[in-house]
């Protein structure tokens, strides 16, 4: 049986085997079990905060889809690193764009919308078009790590993505941000310049700021309000 002749239900039990199977797995893996299971029906995400996962799912799966979300409110150093991972490394790099530009969403909703209602702000503008965009996946890879906040400290090594109705896999979840940096200067893995200006987290250029002192990576993504994720990373079950 292929990835494409599986059922939801029998997606999400095989995620769910697969999350106790593999919690103890490398990166690598991970990474190789979903290539093998799922073939070209699945896909890389990546928010250009760098290219870890990119870079070792390129390692697993040469020419493997790289999925980049493009908001319309990117930094310029952001679309610089996508560019960069493009040319770079052996991927397959895909941009989804929202279903309206800035100028049409300010003429639908008002200027800044992104400050009066930004959960709506990342539906137009993030999950949405990730929905669209994975349409013709039934798994995705995504570079969540369970250090970084409270509400991704149960996140699965292979969950089921119920909003989405595909399978999550997050090969890095176990590694802590040491770990990062050890692959990076490892590998010579390409990061976002913005990490070396004082950003911890990079999000839309509108919602993000450099760190405070004593703060966390993601205390810079939208600073001052309750919100610390934009729709895309719901937390999983591992079970």
């Amino acid at each position: 049986m292929t990835a494409a002749d599986r059922s939801a239900d029998e997606l999400r039990a095989l995620a769910t085997t697969a999350g106790h199977e593999l919690e103890n797995a490398s990166a690598q893996d991970i990474l190789r079990w979903a290539v093998e299971t799922f073939g070209d029906r699945f896909c890389v995400t990546s928010s250009m905060e760098d290219a870890v996962v990119a870079h070792l799912a390129s390692t697993v799966k040469p020419g493997v889809d790289v999925v980049f979300l493009d908001t319309g409110y990117h930094f310029a150093e952001t679309i610089g690193t996508r560019d960069a991972v493009e040319a770079v490394y052996d991927v397959n790099l895909i941009t989804l764009t929202p279903r309206q530009s800035v100028a049409e969403q300010d003429a639908e909703y008002g200027p800044r919308l992104h400050d009066r209602d930004p959960d709506l702000c990342c539906a137009l503008r993030k999950v949405e078009p990730l929905r669209r965009g994975l349409a013709g996946y039934q798994a995705w890879a995504t570079g969540l790590r369970r250090d970084e906040s409270p509400s991704r400290a149960d996140t699965p090594v292979v969950g089921w993505d119920e909003k989405n109705g595909r399978v999550k896999v997050s090969p890095i979840a176990r590694w802590t941000q040491e770990d990062v940096d050890a692959y990076v200067a490892s590998h010579g893995v390409l990061t976002n310049p913005l990490l070396m200006d004082g950003y911890g987290s990079i999000g839309c250029a509108p919602c993000t700021r450099r760190l405070l002192p004593g703060e966390s990576a993601r205390d810079g993504r939208w600073a001052g309000l309750s919100k610390t994720e934009c729709g895309l990373h719901e937390p999983l079950s591992k079970a």
